[in-house]
């Protein structure tokens, strides 16, 4: 009697057992075709967080000028204003930091970048020029207060457009970009004399600017070795392409002469900051050989609200310093422009 027991209940553990078995393998079956149907099936969309990059265009008066766009346009706006010889693509990694809390614009100027390139008798490729490209691209994205990050030939652009609507520019991120004499040393001696003479032998000489060992030498010199690996050559090889389009070299040993407007208007920038004190950060990679370190200081004579901080970094200072300076930026803009009545 005990051994039929036994064996019934053998018998019945064993299709307990059996039957469990046959249940797993159907259940991890039908998990593996759900999942495949999943593949299948479920289309996922593009990436729309709002600090995500837009690469976008706009015509301003019958020139189409590309900008990059990240941010919720309902906060306050910054405008990244570049430098040469590169466009809004030295910004790529700073705008979808800033664009978290901020709405953040770089646009391309014309013959930069993605911007159209129109001819040099169908367009004034000067300084004056591209301050009111600018504003009016502004307008048409209905951006009517700003704070300006200005580098470079950034300075002069962002200058030029603070002195015709004061008003509009709430602060001033001010990075290697020029308005005191004391910033034009020895690299603008050869530039002054196109200045003074502009003739064909003066700008033949100024040619070797705009060739790859120059556009190298810009994004490494004056940067630590150790820190010369952080740059990427895409920076370079990006701008250099650029340049070697035909008819560029010529747009810009044209802005290369334009430059030379730009000094006189100093005075008046200057008198503006001491009228309307718009507050400022200013960050300097010290080893700039283009825009030395003593063009950051004489801010301070002129503008009473300034955070200065002085980089161990080369003319783009933000290749090798960027966590640093979107730090301060953030502390900048939360201090200044978030908080202000």
């Amino acid at each position: 009697m005990s051994t039929n027991i036994f064996v019934r209940i053998s018998k019945l553990a064993l299709a307990i057992f059996v039957a469990l078995g046959l249940w797993s393998i159907a259940v991890t079956a039908d998990a593996g075709l759900m999942a495949n149907a999943n593949v299948a099936d479920v289309v996922i969309a593009a990436d729309s967080n709002i600090s995500a990059v837009r690469y976008r265009s706009l015509e301003v008066n019958g020139v189409t000028i590309a900008y990059r766009e990240a941010g919720d346009p309902s906060k306050p706006a910054i405008v990244l204003l570049h430098g040469f010889p590169t466009s809004s693509h030295m910004f790529r990694e700073l705008i979808p930091i800033l664009a978290k809390r901020y709405h953040v614009v770089a646009p391309d100027y014309p013959g930069f970048g993605a911007s159209e390139m129109p001819k040099m008798d169908e367009f004034e490729y000067s300084f004056a020029n591209f301050a009111v490209t600018i504003e009016y691209f502004l307008d048409a994205k209905q951006i009517d207060q700003y704070v300006l990050y200005v580098m470079d030939y950034g300075a002069p652009v962002g200058f030029r457009l603070f002195a015709r609507n004061p008003e509009r520019v709430t602060g001033f991120i001010i990075q290697n970009g020029n308005a005191y004499e004391e910033g034009l040393k020895e690299f603008w001696d050869p530039i002054k004399a196109y200045w003074a003479e502009p003739t064909a032998e003066n700008g033949d000489k100024l040619r070797a600017f705009f060739e790859l060992g120059v556009t190298t030498w810009q994004y490494t010199n004056g940067i630590p070795e150790d820190a010369v690996s952080l740059v990427s050559p895409d920076n370079w090889y990006h701008d250099q392409f650029l340049l070697d389009r035909p008819g560029n070299k010529d747009i810009q040993l044209a802005l290369f002469l334009s430059y030379g407007t730009n000094v006189p208007e100093y005075a008046k920038w200057q008198a503006l900051f001491r009228e309307y004190q718009p507050p400022a950060l200013i960050v300097w990679g010290q080893g700039d050989y283009i825009f030395p370190v003593e063009g950051a200081h004489p801010y301070e004579r002129d503008l009473e609200n300034v955070e200065k901080y002085i980089l161990d970094a080369g003319h783009f200072a933000l290749e090798t310093h960027l966590s640093f300076i979107s730090d301060r930026i953030l502390v900048f803009m939360d201090r200044t422009v978030t908080s202000a009545p």
